[in-house]
């Protein structure tokens, strides 16, 4: 039994920053990017000590103004919750003009999209079965897909 209450809290305290476009995400997923990605916001407005390591938060870190992609990041989530008439606060975070853009591999996508069928096979069956016949899905539009493996910073 502890063993089981182990893996729980490591799994609580594992931080999704999606690359795919949070469209494919059920209501707990987008939920759960909401949160998380305000946490990142907090940690790279230096607003709180933990987390600062977070391997999703490298590619954020590279950035010469990370602050304000992940401001971006936040504005597109806020969008989906406001399509789904999810009632996100928008004063969380300053939309922005300037257009940042962020690279995101082939195989990180691939990695991705494995990893949310799996979670919505248990979560959310409808959706994963109109999920799973997707070939290409659409990503965050602040990244541009290149070429490459799995990003160095996911944890597998």
């Amino acid at each position: 039994m502890k063993h089981k209450r182990n893996i729980i809290h490591l799994y609580k305290n594992i931080m999704r920053i999606w690359s795919i476009h949070p469209q494919y995400l059920d209501s707990k997923g987008l939920v759960a990017l909401w949160r998380e990605t305000l946490l990142a916001k907090h940690v790279l407005e230096g607003k709180t000590k933990g987390y600062k390591n977070h391997p999703q938060l490298k590619r954020f870190k590279d950035l010469s103004n990370p602050v304000n992609a992940i401001h971006q990041y936040l504005g597109k989530v806020y969008d989906e919750a406001i399509l789904r008439e999810y009632n996100f606060d928008e004063n969380k975070f300053i939309a922005l003009r300037q257009k940042i853009v962020l690279t995101v591999t082939e195989g990180q996508i691939e990695y991705e999209w494995r990893h949310l069928l799996g979670k919505l096979k248990i979560r959310d069956e409808k959706l994963y079965k109109q999920l799973k016949k997707i070939n290409n899905c659409d990503v965050h539009p602040i990244f541009r897909v290149v070429k490459g493996p799995v990003e160095d910073w996911e944890i597998l």
